[in-house]
């Protein structure tokens, strides 16, 4: 009935030797939060036992008043007449409701106790939270890396190659163009070199903006504008942002927005949907929300996982309710500057 969610502390640690054991048990913090625990939890528990004992006993007795009343040997709660016996009883019916709630204010102290001392430190916490963003970031950072590599190597890098072999036949071509036959080949060569350095530029638009996208260089509600004029359904953009936030702010919201809206438009029928950005507190809030068939959840594999990993990277926090049925509102909160 407490229903407390204690996180699990750091685990005990030490060096082998039982010098070592010893040194390392009596400078556990961990272990002697648990001891104090131990100890002071004791006036809480009586107090939430006999908080219950009370109302359940009490609830009880008055309940099955009517069977007793006649012979009772309590005068000072025994009735005299039947309509008071049932009174009484359905004062012990009102009583056993009520108990559940009474016991779980009875156990505000256990609750509190079990959060501060069984649970890891707020440094430790911190630090715990912090190892987690780092290592999401390295391994973002280094997913990151190894897509733009392979895009090169297997897009641009290949074109450049053909783009090079081409010239070099165009230039063998021009070395002896004294038919006609081999300047048309070599012009022919020279046009195909030129058709493939266009591609490779396109090919390195694409891969750039996925890098950093152009339109964020005039502003993260701009760049918004542009994801909302794109998308294939109708999207309703609202965004007031008296200051503007930091870069890397600026892009995990426009890769969570496009990511959010790209989800809308392939899996959930909605006919319109809607973008709100707005500030409080030193917070950036971003809402998304659309009204299709709802049902998306975080492990569903439509990417929220990821989305929700990238905004912890900088201690922001995603959340989404999403009924069977719809609407589906997904909420991103991210500090304004890091």
């Amino acid at each position: 009935m407490a229903g407390e969610q204690v996180a699990a502390p750091a685990p005990f640690r030490s060096r082998p030797g039982p010098l070592n054991r010893l040194a390392a048990a009596l400078g556990d913090v961990v272990g002697w939060r648990a001891v104090i625990h131990g100890l002071v939890r004791l006036p809480a528990a009586v107090l939430a036992f006999a908080v219950a004992a009370g109302l359940w006993g009490y609830g009880l007795l008055l309940l099955s008043c009517p069977l007793w009343w006649r012979t009772a040997a309590l005068p000072a709660i025994a009735p005299t007449t039947w309509p008071d016996a049932l009174l009484l009883s359905a004062a012990g019916v009102a009583l056993l409701l009520l108990a559940p709630w009474g016991v779980r204010l009875a156990l505000v102290p256990e609750r509190w106790l079990a959060r501060t001392l069984l649970g890891p430190a707020p440094g430790a916490a911190r630090i715990r939270t912090l190892e987690q963003t780092r290592a999401l970031a390295v391994d973002d950072a280094a997913a990151a890396l190894r897509r733009i590599e392979r895009d090169l190597h297997d897009g641009t890098a290949a074109r450049l190659v053909a783009l090079a072999m081409r010239l070099g036949m165009a230039q063998e071509e021009l070395a002896e163009a004294d038919r006609p036959e081999r300047l048309e080949r070599a012009r022919g060569l020279v046009d195909g070199a030129h058709r493939e350095a266009k591609e490779t530029l396109a090919e390195l638009r694409v891969l750039t903006r996925g890098i950093h996208p152009p339109a964020l260089d005039k502003g993260l509600e701009i760049a918004l504008e542009t994801l909302a004029a794109r998308s294939p359904i109708p999207v309703a953009l609202e965004a007031d942002l008296p200051e503007r936030p930091s870069p890397a702010v600026e892009s995990i919201a426009f890769f969570c927005t496009a990511e959010l809206l790209a989800n809308v438009a392939k899996h959930s029928g909605a006919r319109r949907a809607a973008v709100e950005l707005r500030t409080r507190a030193g917070l950036l809030a971003l809402l998304v929300r659309d009204d299709g068939k709802g049902g998306a959840m975080m492990d569903a594999g439509s990417g929220l996982r990821g989305l929700a990993d990238r905004v912890r990277m900088v201690d922001g926090r995603l959340g989404i309710r999403s009924p069977a049925g719809g609407p589906t509102v997904v909420t991103v909160e991210l500090p304004l500057h890091i």
